[in-house]
């Protein structure tokens, strides 16, 4: 991974920390362009929001998708706090995003919120994107020391 790459994952991880800060759950994304410049970001509003859709990622394709046509989108890069779970990654998939890169693991998230949660897919990301008919790269964990820590206390 670049340094640029690795600037990018903190920054999801910071709007992952101002997702909590502000009564949501700990997730954050951003969208970047082929020279990892920032398009967009959103965080999480699930809480806020009164959605059970408001996941980062799906309310970052939303933004994306109403911004940018499909050939743009698909030239773009999704830095995500955590690994995307199974809406997210059809978001993403039908936004026409081409690479994803994530920070924790579904795995490792899964580990932290142990039976405090039933709302669980004990899926990765990767297995569903290669159930797809087209490619969508996907990159991680990277950085997951850091993006763990957004989750400390939370799922408590």
């Amino acid at each position: 991974m670049l340094e640029l790459d690795e600037n990018l994952m903190r920054r999801a991880i910071e709007i992952a920390a101002d997702s909590r800060a502000h009564g949501n759950h700990p997730f954050g994304a951003l969208l970047a362009d082929e020279e990892r410049h920032i398009l967009l970001e959103a965080e999480n509003t699930v809480v806020t929001g009164n959605d059970c859709t408001g996941h980062a990622e799906t309310n970052l394709m939303r933004k994306a998708c109403k911004k940018f046509d499909r050939d743009t989108l698909a030239k773009c890069t999704i830095y995500t706090s955590t690994e995307p779970c199974p809406m997210c990654v059809g978001a993403i998939f039908w936004a026409n995003v081409g690479k994803v890169v994530f920070g924790l693991s579904a795995k490792r998230l899964y580990e932290i919120v142990g039976n405090k949660s039933e709302e669980v897919f004990e899926i990765s990301s990767k297995e569903l994107f290669n159930k797809g008919k087209k490619k969508v790269e996907v990159i991680g964990p990277i950085l997951e020391n850091e993006a763990v820590k957004v989750h400390e206390g939370f799922w408590d």
